[in-house]
């Protein structure tokens, strides 16, 4: 009987305590904390305070310099996809497929079968698809043939080759048949007959024992590269 006085006793003393001490501390300062917590942005400028400031500096709203944020987070994540894509796919360092939207573009494009005297996602032929490239890209009006085009270019070495410049081959008789749009890397894209939209190698077999002339617009006054650096 003792025993379990002394037991109940000292059980009542311990729950004063520590009510006590609760009572002294007061509501714990965490719980204010989680539920002040707001989840939404990854970017570390996704503070109140920045957003207040860009917002204060600009026509946009907080909830418009949020928005940008997000618009920005769907760009970076679609670059790098592109970026990886394309590196391996030209066999080169994720570093150097930085013109974005040239590569956009012929990822929208890839895989369009080829048709003669087509330009359009339904078909299209190798000289159109340069056409379409220029013209977007640089705002440029090239000729329809690739034999105009070829004779619209100031040759330049292999050596000297830079992204946007034109490649010509002999595909059939004896004059040029086919052009395709320069990359990097001895790569160039092209609206292949048997492949359609695709990139190919300068070095490949075919292509090497086919080519013609590489050209560079003569009436661009800086290369075509150094528009869309």
């Amino acid at each position: 009987m003792v025993k379990n006085s002394i037991f109940s006793v000292a059980i009542v003393f311990f729950l004063g305590a520590f009510h006590q001490a609760s009572a002294q501390k007061g509501p714990k300062s965490d719980i204010k904390f989680i539920n002040d917590i707001e989840v939404g942005f990854a970017f570390p400028e996704d503070n109140l305070n920045i957003v207040k400031e860009k917002a204060s500096k600009s026509s946009m709203s907080a909830a418009e310099v949020r928005k940008s944020y997000a618009t920005e987070a769907d760009y970076i994540e679609r670059a790098t996809t592109l970026q990886f894509k394309y590196s391996i796919l030209l066999d080169t360092e994720v570093e150097t497929i930085h013109n974005i939207e040239l590569f956009e573009m012929i990822d929208d494009w890839y895989g369009t079968p080829y048709r003669l005297g087509g330009s359009t996602k339904n078909g299209i032929d190798c000289s159109a698809f340069m056409q379409v490239m220029y013209s977007e890209l640089f705002g440029i009006t090239l000729p329809r043939t690739s034999r105009e085009q070829y004779n619209n270019v100031r040759q330049i070495a292999l050596t000297d080759l830079k992204e946007g410049d034109l490649v010509f081959f002999r595909t059939r008789g004896s004059g040029v048949s086919h052009v395709g749009f320069y990359l990097q890397n001895n790569k160039f894209v092209h609206a292949g007959s048997s492949t359609g939209v695709t990139v190919s190698d300068l070095t490949d077999p075919y292509w090497s024992k086919n080519f013609l002339k590489a050209g560079r617009l003569e009436k661009m006054e800086t290369p075509l590269y150094a528009i869309n650096p």
